[in-house]
């Protein structure tokens, strides 16, 4: 959209200080897939498997009209020769559904970037490599980088600085989200104005950690806790699904990851 100490996870209520850093936007295209041939590198001490070879787009699959690897980074491009997309489009990983995980990975984006990874989620209908799902959001002028935003779905539902609970709702989605944000987020405590952490995240490359855990989920940038959403809302909730890497409609840019790799839990 419009979007290392570790530590497993931050409890309800603790606000984040420099004391506890840690390590760690709709959809569509047409064009070549690349190779779906996923070949899984061997689990790591730490329990992590690498999500790409360095390579190529073997275990990916996308539009390679747009997606590529160019010296051993994935990289997505819309150039002003490149056919307007219509819709957002994502390369997609093609080694199963992950529902509880831990994601590292590095990223670097233009300017005028509109990115970002993509989890839990699941393939739209009639919309070529399209998803709709939570995204760690990415963008090159930081407005939204680090927040919960879910694709086709109930847009922003945390804020960079938020930790917020969704609650259970009955009503549909159209009637509840406003202003591209979810309404019946609750702000249950802060980790940090949206500024001071926003000062955190530089140019060039960064690093980014997502950890899916039941119905908690986190979002790093450069080892701190961006966002932390606890959803309740067992209507619109999704407890595994695909992930994706995205291209935004309507920019001109370039996103770039390396260093992929995925840890179940």
């Amino acid at each position: 959209m419009h979007k290392k100490i570790q530590i497993k996870s931050l409890s309800a209520g603790i606000v984040l200080t420099a004391a506890v850093i840690i390590a760690g936007s709709g959809c569509q295209s047409s064009g070549q897939k690349s190779t779906s041939d996923s070949t899984q590198a061997a689990t790591g001490d730490d329990g992590f498997v690498s999500m790409f070879d360095g390579q190529t787009l073997n275990g990916w699959e996308g539009d390679t009209s747009l997606w590529h690897v160019v010296d051993g980074v994935i990289v997505g491009e819309e150039t002003a020769s490149t056919p307007p997309l219509k819709a957002n489009t994502f390369l997609i990983y093609t080694a199963g559904k992950p529902a509880d995980f831990e994601l590292d990975a590095e990223y670097r984006i233009s300017a005028k970037g509109n990115s970002g990874i993509q989890y839990r989620s699941v393939a739209v209908d009639g919309v070529p490599y399209g998803l709709k799902g939570y995204q760690l959001d990415i963008d090159g002028n930081n407005t939204y980088t680090g927040q919960n935003y879910e694709e086709r779905g109930r847009c922003i539902i945390a804020f960079r600085g938020q930790q917020v609970t969704l609650p259970v709702v009955s009503e549909p989605v159209s009637a509840l989200t406003q202003h591209n944000t979810w309404s019946k987020s609750e702000v249950t405590g802060s980790l940090g104005s949206s500024d001071s952490l926003k000062a955190l995240i530089h140019d060039g490359w960064n690093s980014c950690r997502i950890v899916a855990k039941g119905n908690h989920l986190q979002h790093y940038i450069n080892g701190v806790l961006m966002c932390d959403v606890t959803d309740d809302d067992t209507a619109n909730r999704k407890s595994d699904g695909l992930i994706g890497l995205q291209l935004h409609a309507g920019h001109i840019m370039k996103i770039e990851f390396k260093n992929m790799r995925i840890k179940k839990l």
